[in-house]
């Protein structure tokens, strides 16, 4: 796992949805350090998600801003198109506690009226503006208001123009071993013809984004801008897909680039109800270690034909419930036998393994319980409350005692016994000799 790729740090919020930061890390000597008065050390990554309806529709905006608040977003982007929507802004804006970004594309007048209503960031494509006074005047007005733009070259929306073929011509040749040098010769001379509008204009709060539906091209593509602009970076695969495809396409990429040192800032992009897009981020970051996890981590066996209880309903209860009832990153370890699941399970905090329709449930190295699989998801979710009681008084620490689970008899606490079994054997042994 590499450390954080050093950036410009942006800063987006006010005091009413408290102030996030997305990178950090660039030495206060670089030349692109210029108006930053203190260091800063790279923020932990950051998720964002965007509204699927329309923002003119403020109450149903609201409310689905609400909604994926609370599912962990940490920054939520809407779309601009019309002007009724950056209207609805002010509005907006006065109910929620998370950054607004402004999805603006073709009208610079609509990102100036969201920085006029008061968002939090501008999402920006200057290709997508033909007149350059126009961007300029877009870049003056955040500078004035202290607002970061992203700044996009993602595959779908970027413009080749004829006065800049001769840089992309030399960029493809840096490229042309890699079997996606023509778009990456564009997307970095792109990035170069966008880049010198901002620093012209004296302004440097950037955020980057170059995504495409090509999971290997976007590794490829952030690799590279990665080494030559010094930006926080908005990871993203763009459409990716129904969440059932989309949410491999996007771990692969995102998972890779991070794992890399690579990324500030994340969307995982779904063709389904953002919240999902919230929650695979999220975790996604948790299991890379990028983000303190906030809740259970629930640890289970995969499909075995050892499985002796209805394991996959008993999982997905204990997921939903815990997601409910618990706050405290505990581990809590859900097994379908006692093949694996004993060793498995060291790790957790709270484990419960089963076989034969019972279940033994085990407290930081103590058993607890062995109890009927009908009883196994109330006593399981008592006792990680309980176990979250005794952590928030101090009464317990996470991890402080590892489970060291002794397996049982298979076949005898759970089921008919290892010597029965064994007679069982020898038996059908001497019928068989005794036969031939």
């Amino acid at each position: 796992m590499q450390p954080p790729s050093p950036t410009r740090p942006i800063f987006l919020g006010d005091d009413r949805t408290g102030r996030i930061q997305i990178g950090g890390g660039l030495p206060l000597d670089h030349p692109l350090s210029k108006g930053l008065t203190q260091a800063t050390i790279p923020a932990p990554v950051s998720v964002q998600t965007m509204t699927a309806g329309y923002t003119h529709d403020i109450d149903k905006c609201v409310a689905e801003i609400h909604k994926l608040t609370a599912a962990g977003a940490d920054i939520v982007r809407v779309a601009v198109p019309e002007k009724k929507d950056t209207e609805a802004l002010p509005e907006i804006l006065a109910q929620t506690t998370v950054p607004i970004v402004a999805d603006v594309h073709f009208h610079f007048k609509r990102a100036l009226e969201s920085i006029e209503a008061g968002v939090h960031k501008i999402r920006l494509n200057p290709g997508n503006i033909t007149d350059r006074k126009q961007v300029e005047e877009v870049i003056d007005a955040c500078k004035e208001k202290n607002i970061p733009i992203r700044v996009g070259v993602n595959e779908g929306s970027i413009i080749e123009r004829k006065d800049k073929q001769s840089r992309a011509k030399e960029l493809g040749a840096i490229f042309s071993e890699n079997k996606h040098g023509y778009m990456l010769a564009i997307m970095i001379a792109k990035l170069e013809e966008y880049l010198d509008i901002f620093y012209e204009r004296d302004f440097y709060d950037i955020a980057i984004s170059a995504k495409s539906m090509d999971a290997t091209l976007v590794i490829d593509a952030y690799t590279e801008i990665s080494k030559r602009f010094p930006h926080p970076l908005h990871l993203g695969v763009t459409h990716a897909g129904p969440k059932e495809t989309g949410c491999i396409r996007s771990v692969v990429a995102l998972g890779t680039l991070l794992a890399n040192g690579i990324g500030d800032t994340i969307r995982i992009s779904y063709a389904n109800d953002p919240i999902y897009e919230v929650e695979d981020g999220l975790e996604l970051l948790y299991t890379l270690g990028k983000r303190e996890r906030k809740g259970a981590e629930l640890i289970a066996c995969p499909t075995c034909g050892r499985i002796q209880v209805d394991l996959f309903t008993l999982v997905q209860e204990v997921n939903d419930k815990l997601n409910e009832d618990i706050t405290v990153p505990m581990k809590v370890a859900v097994m379908g036998c006692v093949v694996n699941g004993p060793g498995e399970a060291e790790g957790a905090d709270i484990a419960v393994f089963a076989g034969d329709r019972k279940g033994i449930i085990y407290v930081q190295g103590e058993k607890v319980a062995t109890i009927p699989e009908s009883d196994i998801l109330d006593r399981l979710l008592a006792e990680c409350k309980d176990f979250q009681s005794k952590v928030l008084s101090g009464e317990a620490k996470l991890g402080e005692k590892k489970v060291d689970i002794v397996p049982p008899d298979p076949e005898g606490e759970l089921g008919s016994g290892w010597e029965k079994m064994a007679s069982q054997r020898m038996g059908h042994t001497e019928l068989t000799i005794n036969k031939s």
